[in-house]
């Protein structure tokens, strides 16, 4: 059982603790995290030791627990810099996942509970998958993806590299979503979507185009739609989205 370091201690670390907990493949030794304020307390019982560039003088294996896909992106380029390298990295899957047995799933991510992987499924390097989300036949997420609680995903459905899909949505059999892009949470999607683009709706349609950098669409008092992708974003990690600042390179 190897010992673990949850790198960003908000929602999503204290999910992965609770459910590393009751999987028993690791022991949490702690966490670290850039707010001063949390060093020497405790994060769902879990000690905070530090600042992230901690992980560089110890010798635990990480798990980096930032909600958004391009925060988690980051820290992981900040320790490349300190010398950390990608063995380094953990992989936590639930225990009550049902994964495929040639599934494969890549370090650094994160699968939550209840999730099905069926045949000839790939997860790339850090992604997070949260509990129920279905991945079918041939389906490819990219490093630095994160599927949000229900998502279903056709076979040979593609998601690409830190891509956002909010709460039970859908994507139909055989298509994309593209690079960074956001599904919107209850979204069907019919057609490819776009790299950097913000999608919401039944069937999905473009609302926005994402800039590079952009983690979380951005909110629109005159179009509802629009703040729905937000919340699917954003809301649903809790404080995520405010670790995601303090944590840019």
């Amino acid at each position: 059982m190897a010992r673990v370091l949850l790198l960003a201690a908000g929602g999503l670390a204290r999910e992965a603790a609770s459910s590393i907990l009751a999987t028993g493949d690791h022991q949490v030794a702690g966490m670290l995290d850039d707010s001063a304020s949390l060093w020497g307390g405790k994060v769902a019982g879990v000690p905070v030791l530090g600042g992230i560039e901690l992980a560089a003088q110890r010798s635990e294996m990480l798990l980096v627990c930032a909600g958004p896909g391009r925060a988690r992106e980051r820290i992981v380029r900040r320790l490349a810099a300190l010398g950390v390298g990608p063995g380094r990295y953990a992989t936590h899957v639930s225990g009550t996942a049902d994964i495929g047995s040639n599934a494969s799933v890549g370090p650094g991510s994160i699968i939550l509970s209840g999730c099905v992987l069926t045949c000839d499924v790939s997860v790339g390097k850090h992604a997070v998958l949260m509990p129920r989300v279905v991945l079918t036949h041939d389906n490819a997420v990219g490093d630095y993806a994160t599927l949000a609680a229900g998502v279903v995903l056709g076979g040979n459905t593609v998601i690409g590299p830190t891509a956002y899909v909010g709460m039970n949505a859908s994507v139909r059999q055989g298509l994309s979503v593209g690079e960074g892009a956001t599904l919107g949470m209850g979204a069907v999607l019919l057609v490819n979507q776009p790299a950097n683009s913000v999608w919401a709706g039944n069937p999905a349609r473009a609302l926005e185009h994402a800039s590079s950098d952009q983690t979380s669409p951005k909110q629109s008092q005159s179009d509802h739609s629009s703040m729905a992708a937000q919340r699917a974003a954003g809301s649903s990690w809790g404080n995520d989205h405010d670790e995601d600042t303090s944590l840019s390179a």
